[in-house]
């Protein structure tokens, strides 16, 4: 409506904009028209995979933005108060239901008990509720097949050695509610290399520069990526080639934002 609004009001044609509501039947009818020469899709690895097979063979273009396995990385030297803000916006956020939403927390060692600290104080300060009322921070997931992926991560995460250390339940209530989730968890795990959509937060140690771009680097989503540090010889190793190998490469601010490009499993093209 508000689109339509601003074609009417400036005289253009109501067709330049046009919304369907539908699942995947409208999806695969749009990925197979031959009269569409670009598809832009947003969703899963999964699906992706299966929109850009379709339209490669009839020979069409697509922009994908995946699946993302985003980390924060807080060295020894970061601005706490900023990086502990920046977490929680990014790992609660829209219910953890973005592409750049923040998966990962790698902390140094030296720092990690202090900031996990933090972190569960002001989880426990977030309010869970109707993401139109004043205040709310955390609204509800998108589906209830959203919930049942929540609780069969869960369920995974604590079979491969995860400890959840706040959250980890659905909250019983009308709607698809769950707790934000703090897990720590070793970066070898397997259900770290996948994207679990929900505010799931993997929290893990690191002793180097070298070793946390590691750990970044590890999954095949490569999305988004940041690290909270004061040092300039830091950033530049982060942002050079031989640190993130995320489309998009933050320094002291979240991971979430504006979505402007990525590798691997998270999308082929640039936005």
């Amino acid at each position: 409506k508000l689109v339509a609004g601003v074609l009417e009001k400036n005289s253009l044609p109501p067709a330049i904009f046009t919304s369907f509501c539908g699942g995947a039947d409208i999806g695969q009818a749009i990925a197979k028209d031959t009269r569409i020469p670009l598809v832009s899709f947003t969703g899963s690895s999964k699906v992706g995979l299966m929109v850009q097979q379709t339209v490669n063979q009839r020979f069409g273009k697509c922009l994908l933005e995946l699946s993302g396995n985003n980390a924060i990385i807080v060295m020894d030297d970061a601005d706490i108060q900023l990086a502990v803000r920046s977490i929680l916006f990014a790992a609660v956020g829209t219910a953890g239901q973005r592409c750049t939403t923040c998966r990962r927390l790698l902390l140094h060692e030296s720092i990690y008990d202090r900031v996990i600290d933090q972190l569960l104080s002001v989880y426990k300060q977030v309010k869970v509720g109707d993401p139109l009322e004043k205040g709310t921070l955390l609204g509800p997931l998108h589906t209830s097949e959203s919930r049942k992926n929540f609780e069969k991560g869960i369920e995974t995460i604590k079979s491969k050695g995860g400890k959840i250390l706040t959250g980890g339940s659905v909250i019983e209530s009308e709607g698809n509610y769950v707790q934000p989730t703090i897990v720590e968890i070793s970066p070898k795990a397997d259900v770290v290399k996948e994207e679990l959509f929900a505010p799931v937060l993997y929290v893990m140690k690191f002793q180097t520069l070298q070793d946390a771009i590691e750990i970044n680097n590890s999954v095949p989503q490569g999305l988004s990526s940041s690290i909270f540090t004061r040092k300039p010889e830091v950033i530049f190793k982060w942002i050079g080639p031989q640190g993130s190998d995320c489309g998009i490469v933050n320094v002291n601010i979240p991971t979430n934002g504006a979505e402007i490009g990525d590798v691997e499993e998270a999308g082929a093209k640039t936005k």
